[in-house]
């Protein structure tokens, strides 16, 4: 028994350690809704013997129950997972499957088809060599279709097999079939596609996916199966390019021991090997490579280590450590390709957060230089980009990134936008080039600054934002509260929403993207004026928590204070001093808060006041009394 026992003991380690030479290929299936990708996928899992006879038995009941085949198997349901899946009969989710046959591994990402789910389209093509773009024969090549072939080609997918799926259902028509594959490589030309493979199939067949098909005499390329195993992919591409680590966390289990973990982006590194750490720039030599078996002499792209440096070198997460020889760019302002995957839309001017690597900054992004016609390719204006729609967009950070161009390197050179309110994934990114103002424009260093300017004007520095509905009273009370702090001898300044947009801001209207901008700069020359020491007062409706949030952002801790002037939209819409709510009541006026465009009540501001309990003096004296008990004025 025991020599049966090493027997088998020797076969599972063989079988291990053939397994581990296989190459492995990463591809998703991709397409629009109902192309039948899940079939497919489901078909080749089959095919593949990847199935357990439980499996097996599981979707023949789960046929019988959420089929659509009249009780043969649903290959579908091998893949989609989810409930809502089933009842649909579409894909929403990503699922990753692995599968495996006698020449190479596989990973495949099944990304839905529906418009809706662009975004999760997007995630599963991050991290693919080969995209299999499937079209319903009998429908030929549709807008999602176009929108999946371009984001594959903008994600940097080279390799494209045109899985024209459903041939049993035109009698594999020959001519229909061509047809398809012209209209496609038409398309694909306009937009740089030219490795494609075209292979006529039917997914719940079985024509053309292992064994080729006797119902297409006329076609002569290869299988689906037999293209996966054979396919050229270069994977070792990346341990060609300058060494690139991704740190994401910094790991000191003692004083002796100083390690920066995170996974190799690009490249190959050895102990001795000159790094530079980005975006500080300070150099230092690799003294070990530290991974879970020990030390290790050499380390390449896709491995996660520690490496430990020479020098006592200040580096945190979100830091990169580059080649020296060979550094990543460092700048602040970019050109990008950004896909908006979120229900509201892209407005210039506010502020998001961006992740780029391990490192999270603020960001805003400008007008987009123009949006992409995915039918057409034609480059055409936008002012803002909406859900599923791509555009060419200048960016700004708050801070310098590490980066390489995303052609060069996906890990470094994409990024995704979260909404700072919800933390939700609202765009997905790809940098072309650094702007050269971000190289020429440098801030420059004042002998004087706003603690002495502070000191010299005998108060500390604020910016009282007083925010609410239009009618509320807010400029009302800004207008006191700056009587009193004159009386007090204290310097101040008032930035009235109608006053403003009389000169800084008047090129700009009642759209959501140029309110955006309206407090955007507001905000801006509120910052620049507590840089000089004074109290500024605005008072407009910034009926928005993102820009809101900008502005506190802007300045230090404690020197923004949100005053909320709380007063019911009946209420205002009653006292109606200057006739707007008349006006947007009739549809004369457009995109008036509170009636037609939206007004976000602060969440926790530093003072609320309710003008319909207390009177503009009872508030302004409020605010001053608030001012004194954070002593920004004297008793």
């Amino acid at each position: 028994m025991a020599h049966v026992s090493d027997l088998i003991a020797t076969d599972i380690q063989a079988y291990l350690a053939q397994h581990e030479k296989k190459s492995l290929l990463r591809f998703i299936t991709c397409g629009s809704v109902d192309d039948g990708k899940s079939t497919l996928i489901g078909r080749l899992l089959y095919e593949s013997k990847m199935l357990f006879d439980d499996q097996l038995a599981a979707i023949e009941a789960d046929s019988k129950k959420w089929g659509t085949q009249g009780g043969d198997i649903d290959f579908a349901l091998l893949v989609d997972g989810l409930a809502a899946e089933r009842e649909q009969g579409i894909t929403i989710d990503v699922a990753y499957r692995f599968f495996s046959t006698d020449r190479r591994k596989f990973i495949v990402a099944d990304t839905p088809g529906h418009e809706q789910y662009t975004r999760n389209m997007i995630t599963g093509a991050s991290t693919a060599d080969v995209a299999v773009v499937l079209i319903d024969a009998r429908k030929g090549v549709l807008t999602q279709t176009r929108r999946h072939s371009y984001l594959v080609h903008l994600i940097g997918i080279r390799k494209v097999v045109l899985a024209i799926n459903k041939v049993d259902l035109i009698d594999c028509d020959e001519a229909a079939i061509r047809k398809i594959d012209e209209d496609y490589r038409a398309f694909a030309a306009q937009i740089g596609l030219t490795d494609i493979t075209t292979i006529p199939l039917s997914g719940l067949k079985g024509d053309n996916i292992v064994e080729r098909s006797d119902r297409m005499p006329w076609y002569h390329g290869p299988t689906l199966m037999a293209f996966l195993e054979t396919c050229e992919i270069d994977e070792t591409r990346l341990q060609k390019d300058p060494f690139r680590l991704q740190v994401q966390w910094v790991n000191r289990p003692n004083l002796d021991f100083r390690g920066f973990c995170g996974l190799i982006a690009a490249g190959s590194v050895r102990p001795g090997d000159r790094v530079r750490v980005q975006p500080s720039g300070r150099e230092s030599t690799v003294a070990r490579i530290v991974a879970l078996e020990g030390d290790r002499p050499l380390a390449v792209a896709g491995e996660s280590v520690t490496i430990t440096l020479a020098d006592e070198v200040d580096i945190s997460r979100g830091d990169l450590i580059s080649a020296a020889s060979a550094p990543a760019e460092v700048a602040d302002q970019f050109e990008s390709t950004i896909v908006w995957m979120a229900d509201e839309p892209m407005l210039p001017g506010r502020p998001y957060l961006l992740k780029i690597g391990t490192r999270t900054v603020n960001a805003t992004i400008t007008e987009p230089k123009y949006k992409v016609n995915v039918n057409t390719m034609e480059h055409l204006a936008a002012k803002k980009l909406d859900l599923n729609e791509i555009g060419v967009c200048n960016i700004a950070l708050d801070r310098p990134v590490p980066f390489d161009a995303y052609e060069v390197n996906r890990d470094t050179g994409g990024f995704i936008l979260i909404d700072r309110m919800s933390n939700n994934t609202v765009g997905a990114g790809m940098l072309h080039f650094a702007l050269r103002r971000s190289h020429n424009i440098h801030l420059q260093a004042h002998d004087i600054d706003k603690s002495a300017r502070s000191t010299l004007m005998g108060h500390g520095p604020a910016v009282l934002w007083f925010t609410g509905l239009s009618g509320a009273g807010k400029s009302t009370i800004a207008n006191l509260v700056e009587k009193k702090l004159h009386a007090a001898g204290c310097h101040s300044y008032l930035l009235d929403g109608d006053n403003v947009r009389h000169g800084l801001n008047k090129d700009l209207g009642f759209t959501e993207a140029d309110r955006v901008e309206n407090v955007r700069r507001v905000a801006e020359v509120s910052r620049l004026m507590v840089d000089a020491g004074l109290i500024v007062l605005t008072a407009f409706i910034s009926p928005f928590r993102s820009e809101r949030a900008l502005a506190r952002g802007l300045v230090a801790e404690g020197e923004f204070i949100e005053i909320h002037v709380d007063t019911p939209l009946a209420v205002a819409e009653q006292r109606d001093v200057k006739g707007l709510y008349k006006k947007a009541r009739r549809g004369e006026l457009a995109n008036f808060t509170g009636i037609d465009s939206p007004y976000e009540a602060p969440e926790t501001p530093e003072l609320r006041v309710d003008t319909t309990t207390m009177t503009a003096e009872e508030a302004a004296d409020r605010v001053v009394a608030l001012l004194r008990e954070r002593g920004l004025i004297p008793s």
